[in-house]
């Protein structure tokens, strides 16, 4: 191929053209506008948290937002890639392949959810869809319930 011959994807590729590679390339996997939103909502509150961290160091997944005396993680998950029950719609090209990667993110967030919780973290999950203020709103009651669980009973999270 020259530089004058358009870019083509290899047979079987899940970039079904140039321009679909292109947009699947921009979509960003953090800092996203509802994750913006919900940090700034939170961080006027007083919070203070890690943003798009590990909470276990041998997990090698990220949760969107880290409170780590209070082992809370917070995920604000995008309808398409996580399988949102109300906004999912399986994709006219290569629908197999993208139902299935749908597929495989949701038992990896189960996967996360378990494990994070047997760790003795709490784990918040919200749509992108939802409401910001109400998605800030319950992290917020959730840290702070946690911070004083453990500043009036001593208890160890």
């Amino acid at each position: 191929m020259n530089d004058s011959e358009p870019w083509t994807p290899p047979e079987g590729s899940w970039a079904s053209s140039a321009a679909r590679r292109r947009n699947m390339q921009a979509i960003r996997s953090r800092d996203t506008k509802p994750e913006r939103l919900i940090r700034r909502l939170v961080h006027a509150n007083g919070l203070r948290y890690r943003v798009a961290a590990r909470p276990l160091p041998d997990l090698r997944r990220t949760a969107d937002m880290v409170f780590r005396p209070t082992k809370v993680a917070v995920f604000i998950d995008g309808c398409y890639w996580h399988g949102c029950p109300e906004h999912y719609v399986s994709p006219k090209t290569n629908p197999g392949y993208w139902s299935d990667k749908v597929a495989r993110n949701m038992a990896r967030d189960r996967e996360t959810d378990q494990r994070l919780t047997e760790a003795g973290w709490l784990v918040l999950r919200f749509w992108e869809h939802m409401p910001a203020e109400e998605s800030a709103a319950e992290i917020i009651r959730t840290v702070e319930k946690r911070r004083k669980s453990v500043s009036d009973e001593g208890i160890s999270i």
